[in-house]
């Protein structure tokens, strides 16, 4: 068994590596996606899929609110009926697609958006009904949604569990009130904490908050107090995200002035003082911005070697193909991946027209392959064997990526990265640069002009 990932702060090496790259939910990221990819592309990739197990990601685009800082895809609308539709084509889509994975059975399963909670309850459990009838669905799994704190009732959770999800993640982002105002995200906070209490009550599994660092207003002082507060809330999970202020490409994010903005110091001072407090108070450090109780199932299975990683994030799951339903989905499967329609009106058209959403994709050569398998592997673990390497994907390791190692040069000469019989080991300090480190195998990262289409480090 591994030991605990341990990250250790250095100041000076943040600030030399804080550039923009991907976060490596997809090996090759989704700026490789093209249109050239095609429906008999994936149906060919499903025939020759070797896995029997689905993972199911399901996009509800509506919120009742806009969140001014978010960079997601949404719909702003108080109209319940236009959800209504929204379901009318998912089940068309749920329906065509369904028979393509007879042979496999569901394992996770995940809501995102958006806001799923936008749904009422009735439409939760038409969803959820539709689903559980066209896929077969493991007895036991991770079956998780998105919570909006905001404009449901506590009797939500008792509809979530009817239609058999055991994973809650509440979208928090900070307890402070002027935050919450600046950015169009005002809640209760005592509704919060007796959500929470409520879920724990009824056996959900387990229960992630999400919270986001850089938001105007906030200091190092009131993230602290933030923080403290998550500490009381005891979340099994937590995601402590960078707010990444693009205006130019999320026409909300100009509602937030850059003067109310913490600086780039404030941001590294909350992030740092975070991971003090919350490694502090026991919670594991699972790698980017996620952190876990040690008796969390991820970090069970990161500390045995077995964390998993795709679009839905670090995940527990065994490697297992992932069909993305929904407008703007994005699908894992075998050696392709496969976007549906990003808008609303195209996903509805190419429905009617084709009987599937399928936008553009990218299938996978050999060499993508080994490099993904190498970049999981440093993400999730932070190690790596190169003769297991070798073994498991017939090639020579030093031969191979001969060039790829002349890039980690520079992490190896800042003691970020060691290299010792042939295992490469991600230091505690050089733990929070991951994303970097895995650039070095990223062929088409090595664009540089690309830059600019992620967002930073840290």
């Amino acid at each position: 068994m591994n030991q605990p990932t341990k990250i250790s702060w250095d100041q000076s090496m943040i600030e030399k590596y804080n550039y923009s790259g991907p976060r490596y939910t997809s090996y090759p990221t989704a700026l490789e996606f093209n249109d050239q990819f095609t429906e008999a592309d994936l149906l060919k990739a499903i025939e020759h899929s070797k896995s029997d197990k689905l993972s199911l990601y399901i996009h509800i685009p509506y919120c009742a609110k806009l969140c001014y800082y978010c960079g997601c895809n949404k719909i702003v609308t108080r109209h319940q009926h236009k959800a209504d539709q929204y379901i009318e084509y998912l089940a068309q889509e749920i329906a065509n697609r369904a028979p393509l994975f007879e042979k496999y059975t569901v394992t996770q399963m995940h809501w995102g958006g958006g806001t799923p909670t936008f749904l009422s309850e009735e439409q939760i459990m038409r969803l959820s009904k539709l689903l559980k009838q066209h896929f077969n669905f493991a007895d036991e799994g991770e079956f998780s949604i998105e919570v909006d704190p905001r404009e449901i009732e506590l009797t939500m959770l008792d509809t979530l569990k009817e239609a058999g999800f055991n994973r809650i993640s509440i979208g928090v982002q900070d307890f402070n009130k002027e935050v919450q105002v600046a950015v169009n995200r005002e809640q209760d906070e005592d509704f919060i904490f007796a959500l929470m209490a409520k879920a724990k009550a009824m056996g959900f599994q387990s229960t992630n908050v999400d919270l986001i660092y850089g938001l105007p207003h906030q200091t190092p002082e009131t993230f602290a107090q933030t923080i403290a507060r998550i500490l009381d809330l005891s979340p099994d999970r937590l995601s402590v995200f960078n707010y990444a202020h693009l205006p130019s490409r999320f026409a909300a994010q100009r509602k937030i002035k850059d003067e109310d903005l913490p600086s780039p110091q404030q941001k590294l001072d909350m992030l740092q003082q975070t991971i003090e407090t919350l490694t502090g108070d026991g919670y594991q450090f699972i790698g980017m911005d996620h952190f876990a109780k040690p008796d969390d199932e991820l970090s069970r299975l990161q500390n045995e070697g077995r964390l998993h990683r795709n679009f839905q994030g670090y995940t527990t799951q065994e490697e297992c193909d992932l069909l993305g339903l929904g407008v703007s989905s994005i699908s894992m499967i075998g050696d392709c991946y496969a976007q549906n329609q990003k808008d609303i009106r195209p996903y509805y058209e190419s429905l009617d027209e084709n009987g599937h959403a399928l936008w553009k994709g990218c299938g996978l050569n050999r060499d993508d392959e080994i490099r993904r398998a190498v970049i999981k592997q440093l993400i999730c673990h932070f190690d790596l064997d190169m003769a297991q390497m070798d073994e498991k994907l017939d090639i020579k390791f030093e031969e191979y990526f001969a060039e790829d190692m002349k890039l980690m040069q520079t992490f190896i000469d800042d003691k970020l990265v060691d290299i010792t019989d042939r295992k490469i080991t991600v230091s505690p300090t050089g733990r929070l640069l991951i994303r970097n480190i895995c650039m070095c195998f990223d062929v088409y990262f090595r664009e540089k002009a690309r830059q600019q289409q992620f967002s930073r480090v840290i």
